[in-house]
């Protein structure tokens, strides 16, 4: 009889029991990298509808270090579908990413640090068991991904057959940090480091991949992110990458397997630093407390935002170039037949980089819900700290936290632009456009607040659907012809399309009334209800 047998006994429960927790993430996320394809694919084709247009946008993109660097290798622009391709394809990659990290190190490092695993083992489960059933579910969120980008993309118009690649490019990228995610799960003893590792490697994997677009150097195939664009869907629709990214998930499977065998149940290899023997100053506080449980988030996203801000302020030019004589662009730069084509995709920019540090509000406020959840919070209650301190400490880093990344991406954007133009001069009108968005950043965070006080048990998922429902309404709201009250209900639709339109006060002091209300209520309700654990 096998002996390898009893190690993987109760994976298939365990993975009835994982897509049962998971099946409201996972379809979120496949969603999310379905719709991202299908909002590209009919922009594009809307966008470039005569060989022209395509001649212009190759022309541009081409050769421009910055969008390669973002976007991807330059290949199959002649088609739209090409172009759709090298659009969207770094984004969605990404989205497969951060899918498997969370998806692993959910059923992995997390139920172990929290308990949950020890339990399971006592039953009749295998010691790898836990592992294979977490890696199981991410590749099945991977594989269904593949499949929803390739039927959005059918359905929208593009070849099918590169539609599916497409998609197995993307989920074959998702499949191989599933493999990262299962050894960085063994490496740590939190889950925090755990996602910090696998972070790193996205961002080295990304780095080495556009160094090598750049330069069409082999730095290309040192990256797991250039190994997935180089399947090429729409053009040279190559296959032996798909193969490398199967290659090396096994790999890294085979290996997290390998290193759970060489530690104890709660440890990760690496042994965690002790730290000092009296708490800092800065832990003296809740405030103080809540910064350090949340500065590796807020550095993270800092640096991302304001790489994101100077990459899109370095393209201006070549938006200009690639519709100035395209009429069909005002449905997406609203405001380019009076403003000018440049002023309305910064104006587009503002409002993105303000989504973004909206997702971040609503993270960091409801860090403090997972405190609670996890028994933490009951402990530091415990303690001569209030309720209302302890939570608006957590509200307070979010609030100045996601104004800070309105203003580095605002600056970060504005002085590129400012430097690609040779108009320096601009900087402070642009800078000062992109601060208009923060009443509305904070509305969304204070939503966050009021659900974390009225409604702990559903405060995760509804905070983060008011955060897909104010970026759908951003996005395509205007383009698909909605009844007018559906965009009012969005705080982003109050805010004056800057820079084409004027700031006003009324505005910022409507949002600010909405923000103090809601946090009201938020504080209200949790000072009088029961901590919600579990």
């Amino acid at each position: 009889m096998s002996t390898a047998r009893p190690t993987l006994a109760g994976t298939g429960a365990l993975v009835r029991f994982a897509l049962r927790r998971d099946r409201l993430r996972l379809p979120l996320w496949i969603a999310l990298g379905a719709g991202l394809v299908a909002s590209q694919s009919v922009s594009s084709q809307t966008l470039y509808d005569s060989p022209a247009a395509l001649v212009a946008y190759r022309d541009s993109v081409g050769s421009n270090a910055a969008t390669i660097a973002f976007a991807g290798p330059p290949v199959g622009l002649s088609t739209v579908a090409g172009a759709v391709a090298f659009e969207i394809s770094a984004s969605v990659m990404l989205a497969a990413a951060l899918m498997a990290m969370f998806t692993t190190g959910r059923h992995t490092r997390a139920d172990e640090e929290a308990g949950r695993t020890e339990l399971i083992r006592a039953g009749r489960v295998g010691r790898h068991a836990p592992l294979i059933a977490a890696v199981l579910v991410s590749a099945l969120a991977c594989v269904a991904m593949a499949l929803a980008i390739g039927l959005v993309g059918t359905a929208t118009g593009l070849p099918t057959g590169g539609s599916f690649l497409l998609g197995a490019s993307v989920g074959a990228c998702g499949l191989v940090f599933t493999g990262i995610a299962a050894v960085a799960a063994q490496v740590t003893e939190s889950t925090r480091s755990a996602y910090g590792i696998v972070g790193a490697v996205f961002g080295v994997a990304f780095v080495l991949r556009a160094v090598g677009d750049i330069n069409g150097s082999w730095l290309v195939w040192a990256s797991p992110v250039g190994w997935a664009q180089a399947v090429h869907p729409f053009s040279d629709d190559r296959v032996l990458p798909l193969l490398l990214c199967l290659v090396a998930t096994a790999g890294l499977v085979a290996a997290a397997m390998t290193l759970l065998d060489h530690r104890d149940l709660g440890s990760g290899l690496l042994p965690a630093r002790p730290g000092p023997p009296r708490a800092g100053p800065l832990l003296g506080s809740p405030l103080g407390l809540a910064i350090r449980l949340q500065r590796a988030a807020l550095i993270a996203w800092a640096v991302s935002l304001a790489l994101l801000g100077a990459v899109y302020g370095g393209v201006g030019d070549a938006v200009e170039t690639l519709f100035a004589d395209n009429p069909q662009a005002q449905v997406f730069f609203p405001g380019a037949s009076s403003a000018g084509l440049v002023e309305a995709y910064l104006a587009t920019i503002f409002s993105i980089n303000a989504l973004l540090a909206a997702a971040y509000a609503v993270s960091s406020v409801l860090r403090a819900r997972a405190e609670e959840s996890a028994g933490r919070a009951e402990s530091v209650l415990a303690t001569a700290t209030s309720r209302g301190a302890w939570l608006g400490s957590h509200v307070t880093v979010a609030l100045l936290g996601s104004a800070l990344l309105v203003v580095l991406s605002g600056a970060a954007t504005a002085l590129v632009r400012g430097l690609s133009s040779g108009d320096l001069g601009s900087f402070g009108r642009l800078f000062a456009a992109s601060l208009a968005y923060v009443p509305a950043v904070w509305a969304v965070a204070a939503l966050a607040v009021a659900l974390v006080g009225l409604a702990p048990r559903i405060a995760t998922g509804a905070a983060w659907g008011g955060v897909a429902y104010v970026v759908v309404v951003a996005m395509v709201a205007q383009a698909l012809d909605w009844p007018g009250w559906v965009g009012d209900l969005s705080p982003f639709a109050w805010t004056p399309l800057v820079p084409i339109e004027a700031w006003t006060l009324p505005v910022a002091v409507g949002l600010g009334a909405v923000v103090l209300v809601l946090l009201a209520v938020g504080f209200g309700a949790f000072r009088h209800r029961d901590l919600s654990t579990g």
